[in-house]
């Protein structure tokens, strides 16, 4: 089985004009749209069809992070906003429960505290709607602000949400205000400062359940090992770095087989899990491959010095153990 830990759902036209009106009117007045199943389901359908393309059988969904609206004021708009996407997520899950797994999005808003908005939409979006996972978006400002490290203490009480839950987060920033630095960007920066960040204030001391998954390959992290190799030697760590980053998961999302190897070399093919965001940034046609750049089932399958014991692991066995409410414990690799 090939399950993709991380996607994101497609929305129908009526969720964009909900979003103008949103914003236009800054959440007052405001109606949670009903959408029809028909244009639900014609967008799910559409995704299975690109699912089907590349051999994916499953996908794990979320809202697009960088349309989720951090820092757009006040903060109702960004809740509304959550609210109406993990809707839809639920309905995608209804209509084709083979083929779909639903992954909250939070309402953070600026630095405002996480029980305000974001924790309870957790709770609703797992007890409710059976969902198995959240986005966690470590700059709510979008580059507006300063915010505090994904080790320091205001992230706690959404760490023990998750522990209690029993659910992992996926750390995927959201959009970026600053001319400096685009959204993908932004993505890149974000994941390597909480890896950082999380390791360095010894959060999983504290949290020794949390289950954390580092999108797009980690950032610059696996590329820059050896500074941080060093840094923690510096630093009289009685932990290697690589022993620290064990505590953590990551996904296949960096489109290039180099950079691939590097990953499974330096995480390890425990930690790492199958993960296309198709459709995405990386739905575009490689020139040298003739397959678009997030069609990555081809690229693992040709390394050669995977095992099959490793690849399964990847593909599925992985995101089995990581997201235990996925699947049916009887259904366990």
């Amino acid at each position: 089985m090939i399950i993709d830990s991380h996607a994101h759902i497609h929305m129908p036209p009526e969720s964009f004009r909900f979003m103008a009106e949103l914003v236009g009117g800054r959440a007052n007045p405001y109606t949670l749209p009903k959408i029809p199943e028909a244009s639900i389901r014609k967008v799910a359908e559409d995704q299975i069809r690109i699912m089907d393309s590349v051999g994916t059988d499953i996908q794990f969904i979320s809202p697009r992070p960088y349309l989720q609206m951090h820092s757009v004021k006040p903060g109702k708009v960004t809740e509304l906003w959550s609210q109406h996407c993990n809707g839809l997520i639920a309905e995608f899950v209804k209509l084709f429960p083979d083929r779909f797994r639903g992954v909250a999005g939070l309402p953070q808003f600026m630095d405002e505290a996480l029980e305000l908005r974001a924790i309870p939409e957790l709770r609703r979006c797992v007890n409710e709607l059976g969902f198995v996972g959240c986005l966690i978006n470590p700059d709510a400002t979008e580059g507006l602000g300063d915010p505090p490290g994904m080790g320091d203490p205001y992230w706690h009480p959404l760490y023990q949400a998750m522990v209690e839950l029993d659910v992992p987060g996926l750390i995927h920033s959201a959009s970026s205000c600053s001319e400096r630095e685009s959204y993908t960007l932004k993505f890149l920066n974000e994941e390597t400062i909480s890896i950082v960040s999380l390791l360095g204030a010894k959060t999983f001391d504290t949290f020794p359940d949390l289950k954390i998954v580092v999108a797009h390959g980690g950032g610059a992290i696996p590329y820059q090992m050896g500074r941080f190799r060093s840094w923690n030697v510096r630093k009289g760590e009685k932990e290697t770095f690589d022993e620290q980053l064990k505590k953590l998961y990551f996904d296949t999302c960096n489109y290039s087989t180099e950079a691939m190897e590097l990953l499974l070399k330096v995480a390890g093919t425990d930690n790492v899990m199958f993960g296309t965001e198709k459709p995405g940034t990386g739905s575009a046609r490689d020139p040298l491959t003739g397959r678009d750049y997030d069609d990555m089932k081809p690229v693992i399958e040709a390394i050669g010095w995977l095992t099959e014991e490793q690849k399964k692991n990847i593909f599925e066995c992985n995101c089995r153990r990581v997201y235990p409410r996925a699947f049916r414990k009887d259904e366990d690799c």
